[in-house]
């Protein structure tokens, strides 16, 4: 029988997946002026938030490979255009159900080392470390969610038991 938390994690990964994928419709309702706009928000912007995503993404899933990734600030526009971010938010969203496929009961028994965006080396459980992985997201989309609701687009339903159905989930 499959660990839970591996089945929990795969659930989660594919949750990301259709949960990005409805954001990102709904921002793309939007023109760059409304993504753009600074507004009270820890990354400034739609845009900046969605970006925030993906280095956070990148950065965690480099650490879950064994790998460190120089920073670039957890700032960064690494695609200041919107499609382009978007299509490369589907790629890694399919890399994020690839990680998760492979997640295994001992890798989340073991602990992750890595160097911090202010050099500060930490030793953690990887399960809580997946478990942040998905939070962080959750988070981040969520803000973008109030975002939006500072705009002429309604926000996308989020909740993951409306996302989520059956006939949705991962078969294996």
């Amino acid at each position: 029988m499959k660990n839970l938390l591996v089945s929990h994690f795969q659930m989660l990964a594919q949750y990301n997946k259709l949960a990005n994928r409805r954001l990102y419709e709904t921002c793309a309702k939007l023109d760059r002026s409304e993504r753009d706009r600074i507004r009270p928000a820890f990354f400034k912007s739609i845009q900046g938030t969605l970006n925030h995503i993906m280095v956070g993404d990148r950065i965690w899933l480099a650490r879950f490979e064994g790998r460190e990734v120089p920073s670039t600030g957890l700032d960064a526009i690494l695609y200041p255009d919107f499609e382009e971010l978007r299509a490369t938010r589907i790629a890694e969203d399919d890399r994020i159900e690839t990680f998760a496929r492979r997640i295994d009961e001992d890798f989340l028994a073991g602990t992750i080392q890595y160097v911090n965006n202010t050099g500060h080396l930490h030793v953690d459980p990887a399960d809580l470390l997946v478990a942040h992985f998905f939070n962080h997201q959750t988070h981040h989309r969520g803000q973008i969610h109030d975002m939006l609701t500072q705009t002429d687009v309604a926000p996308p339903v989020l909740d993951m038991h409306r996302v989520l159905r059956p006939d949705r989930l991962f078969s294996g």
